[in-house]
């Protein structure tokens, strides 16, 4: 038992799980800021910018979906500086910090195409430092550290959306959103730090000698995978219907009359603890249980659970009713980002990680920027209950594809 104990806690609190953490941190940090995210959609909202634009303009976040177009470039050209991963990371931490620090000083009522602009600058060097910073995570980990990083990725993630989601739009209540964009992106400054002290893989990859190689070997390299098409589908709508539930998330609790600091502490702050708590649930069973059953299990709580904001819909506003409903909610998506998160590792050749892991990973963002852009038009046609309702049915194609996914269990397993 004390041996178990003292592998598991090794495995948890090693350096290559703590450097896990804080480029998770960074890489989902501007998120919130642009496209889909709370302070982003608060702060329109706030500007009265209406409910279609608002929804239209998680289109900005398509960098999101097609950064795999660009990423065979990080895998081949290495910066002359740090090493082949953490350069890019860097290079895109410092731009990002550029572009979050001039967000502020735009008005969205009068000058909403520089902050387009802007915000899709954000969502392009937000996705490129996804590409590297989820590719250095699959060259660093050991298989066996796969669900303690799928935590670490949960942990990382969640204290990021809690700063510049959370704590921004608490901020907002009492400094101008100008001083908070600076705020936010002196935050950031986080990511680029660490990057000076990140170990580099035990393993020494050669990248790809030419740009060809980079571009054609990893997909025909994936496509040699058992159900390669299967599991292309089914990436994309595992968590379909849990991103489109929370893609208005912060408009609805708006509408309810629900202040910024009520969304700021208990759509962030307390949503995002019990999804990190789900995703630590899920980094400790995902080894007993394998991806698969993991997969199988959290996807049903996690779509089950959109049922909740149908209830908190019909309540309208009612403190504890939203408490219950973002707790239920963000513990079930957290056990399901993880076992996602997981799977997708496990799924990566090291030489042609970031090619492969940004494909993937852009497919898993789909739902968050192409599909979410018509939601607001959902909302208008059928209502708040309705429109959650739906999404929680949404869930049915991925289990379905899971089920087909079962014949190659083994390969899935870490």
């Amino acid at each position: 038992m004390n041996r178990t104990r003292s592998v598991f806690l090794s495995v948890f609190t090693n350096r290559r799980m703590a450097v896990t953490l804080l480029l998770m941190f960074a890489s989902s940090f501007p998120l919130p800021l642009t496209s889909s995210g709370t302070t982003f959609q608060v702060w329109l909202k706030r500007s009265d910018v209406d409910i279609k634009t608002i929804s239209a303009l998680t289109l900005v976040g398509l960098p999101y979906s097609l950064k795999f177009l660009w990423a065979p470039l990080l895998d081949r050209f290495v910066p002359p500086f740090l090493g082949r991963r953490t350069g890019w990371i860097a290079i895109f931490q410092i731009l990002l910090m550029a572009c979050i620090g001039s967000m502020g000083f735009f008005n969205p009522s009068s000058e909403m195409t520089q902050i387009i602009v802007l915000a899709t600058g954000i969502s392009f060097f937000s996705a490129s430092a996804d590409i590297v910073i989820d590719a250095y995570r699959v060259d660093l980990l050991r298989p066996e550290e796969r669900g303690a990083g799928a935590s670490m990725v949960m942990l990382g993630g969640r204290l990021a959306f809690l700063t510049s989601g959370a704590l921004a739009l608490i901020l907002a209540d009492h400094f101008s959103w100008q001083q908070v964009f600076l705020i936010m992106s002196g935050c950031l400054s986080l990511g680029l730090v660490t990057v000076f002290f990140a170990p580099q893989p035990e393993v020494e990859v050669v990248p790809p000698k030419t740009l060809s190689e980079a571009v054609i070997d990893p997909i025909a390299s994936f496509f040699k995978k058992p159900g390669a098409i299967e599991i292309l589908l089914f990436v994309v709508l595992f968590k379909m219907a849990d991103t489109l539930a929370s893609s208005l998330l912060s408009p609805f609790l708006v509408e309810l009359g629900f202040t910024n600091t009520d969304i700021g502490s208990v759509n962030k702050v307390f949503g995002l603890i019990l999804s990190l708590f789900g995703g630590l649930v899920a980094g400790a069973v995902i080894p007993k249980w394998g991806v698969y059953k993991s997969l199988w299990i959290f996807g049903v709580l996690q779509a089950v659970s959109n049922f909740v904001f149908v209830a908190l819909a019909i309540h309208g506003k009612n403190y504890a009713w939203m408490v219950a409903s973002i707790g239920v909610e963000n513990f079930c998506g957290g056990l399901g980002t993880a076992a996602l998160v997981a799977y997708l590792m496990g799924l990566c050749e090291q030489k042609f990680s970031a090619s492969q892991y940004a494909l993937l990973s852009s497919l898993t963002a789909v739902a968050r920027t192409v599909l979410a852009s018509g939601s607001g038009i959902m909302v208008k046609a059928l209502g708040w209950p309705k429109f959650f309702a739906i999404t929680a049915l949404l869930a049915a194609p991925g289990l379905l594809l899971l089920k087909r996914l079962g014949r190659f269990e083994a390969s899935s397993k870490i």
